[in-house]
């Protein structure tokens, strides 16, 4: 089998990444946090020598629209134009360079009002009633009054609403004049529009109800006499998702059956139980190292024993399934995940590329590319906000939870059972309080639901600790874990 401790260097050999990992060098089976990883870390200062260019505008200069040099300065969002060209409209137009025909036009809306009213109808059109708006128009439209008529029409309907309105009536000014857009086809082509029409738009836009703001949302559930309302006291905090952070969890717990596990190691004749503790140990060092979140770790074990659940592997394979696991659960939950080389290094080069890429599409079609798998983390950290538990106790939870994940035989239990387990023991070691009324609604289950589950994963942390399986222990031993590995345990 291929070696399965890692050095604690990455696969690049530039400097910042060489120093990312000079912190974990001190700490090897200690802890590394994102507060130590600017520790030795050298501060790259670049001078920038070109000078700060001002920007000056036409206009601060100018004082009407026409003053202003549109060919000099490009706007944001690059020029504007509408307008074609074609041989018939240099007929019309009498230009001997087509270029001409198009007219670049940028959006002035701070000068727009100086703009005389009696500017031609070939440079300035509105377009649905906004009058902070220039665009061209060709020749062959001047013949279409139902644009002339639509424009002026919104304009007198806008410039009499408050500011706060128009851009509620905009919309609906707009509609009108286009349902009314075919009487207006056999007007001619040089004559305003009718007072019927611009009355009958006015109408519309006064008769129109206000907007009525929408009622809040009402709390469809109602909670039980003696339990905290979590969800609605954060209702308001959009972090919290409290409008479905009910029906959320209670559809993990309905998919939990969708990735049951069953018994595998007695179907893989190349490995054995303790080789699946040391890939975790060896998986939970990776997301040290890595400083990687911890539902990351949970997510790439699952997808180890569901591979394993259906494929039988070699023991020199056994460290690429772990390593493409983190691969693929490192796209999934981090911001910014590792590159394929630093997880082929952690392997010390015994796998290459092409292996790694092909053991990830391996992965993702044996699990149907379903990546929301439910996990007892995500589980623990919902039960442990509802009830309000403070930091060191959950802490003390998440270290028996995470300390499961070696153990061989909770593959076959729920989720959500071993992670109310795990709360369940840190309360009484903590000798905080049992199960209570809080912990039983949010969680859906009583005390003797999940009975097993605590029994197992008490009996687990009983056991003597071997040198080889010391990453966890020695990692919530830290200070920074508020040593939760260290207190005693209960007896059951």
């Amino acid at each position: 089998m291929a070696p399965i401790k890692a050095p604690l260097k990455t696969a690049q050999s530039t400097t910042a990444l060489n120093t990312r990992f000079n912190s974990n060098l001190l700490l090897r089976r200690g802890i590394s946090t994102r507060t130590q990883q600017n520790i030795g870390k050298p501060i790259a200062v670049s001078k920038d020598s070109r000078s700060k260019r001002k920007a000056n505008s036409p206009l601060k200069e100018a004082k009407d629209v026409k003053q202003i040099d549109l060919g000099n300065k490009r706007a944001a969002l690059g020029d504007i134009t509408n307008a074609t060209c074609n041989e018939t409209d240099v007929k019309k137009t009498g230009l001997k360079d087509t270029s001409n025909a198009i007219k670049k036009v940028t959006v002035q809306t701070k000068f727009i009002k100086n703009v005389k009213q009696k500017a031609s109808i070939e440079n300035i059109r509105p377009i649905n009633g906004i009058q902070n708006k220039i665009a061209p128009i060709t020749r062959s439209q001047i013949n279409r009054p139902d644009l002339v008529l639509k424009a002026k029409v919104s304009n007198k309907v806008t410039s009499k609403l408050p500011d706060a309105s128009k851009k509620i009536t905009q919309q609906r000014t707009s509609d009108a004049s286009e349902k009314s857009e075919d009487s207006l086809n056999d007007a001619p082509s040089k004559e305003p529009a009718s007072d019927k029409t611009s009355t009958e738009i006015k109408k519309v836009v006064e008769i129109s109800p206000p907007l009525i703001a929408p009622k809040e949302p009402e709390l469809i559930r109602e909670v039980p006499e003696g339990v905290e309302d979590f969800d609605k006291e954060n209702w308001d905090d959009i972090f919290q998702a409290s409008h479905y952070a009910m029906d959320i969890f209670e559809h993990l717990k309905n998919r939990e059956s969708h990735f049951q596990i069953r018994d595998y190691i007695s179907k893989q004749p190349h490995i054995n139980i303790h080789m699946r503790s040391l890939l975790v140990d060896w998986m939970v060092e990776v997301q040290e190292s890595f400083e990687l979140n911890h539902e990351t770790l949970y997510l790439a074990v699952k997808l180890v024993d569901m591979y394993l659940n259906k494929i039988q592997v070699g023991k020199d394979v056994l460290q690429l399934v772990g390593a493409a696991s983190l691969f693929i659960a490192s796209k999934y939950d981090e911001r910014m995940p590792p590159l394929i080389d630093d997880f082929l290094y952690i392997c010390d080069g015994a796998y290459e590329k092409r292996q790694m890429l092909k053991m990830e599409m391996n992965v993702l079609k044996n699990c149907n590319f379903e990546m929301g798998i439910p996990l007892s983390y995500r589980f623990l950290r919902r039960y442990a906000r509802c009830a309000k538990v403070k930091m060191p106790t959950l802490t003390l939870a998440r270290f028996i939870l995470e300390y499961s994940l070696m153990d061989y035989t909770t593959i076959t239990h729920s989720d959500s059972k071993l992670a109310s387990a795990a709360l369940y023991i840190a309360l009484r070691m903590e000798k905080i309080s049992g199960w209570t009324s809080t912990l039983e609604y949010y969680s859906g289950y009583q005390l003797e639901d999940f009975m097993p589950e605590v029994k197992l994963l008490n009996a687990y942390l009983h056991k003597p600790q071997k040198d080889s399986l010391s990453t966890i222990r020695n990692k919530y031993s830290h200070k920074l874990f508020f040593e939760v590995a260290k207190k005693p345990l209960i007896t059951l």
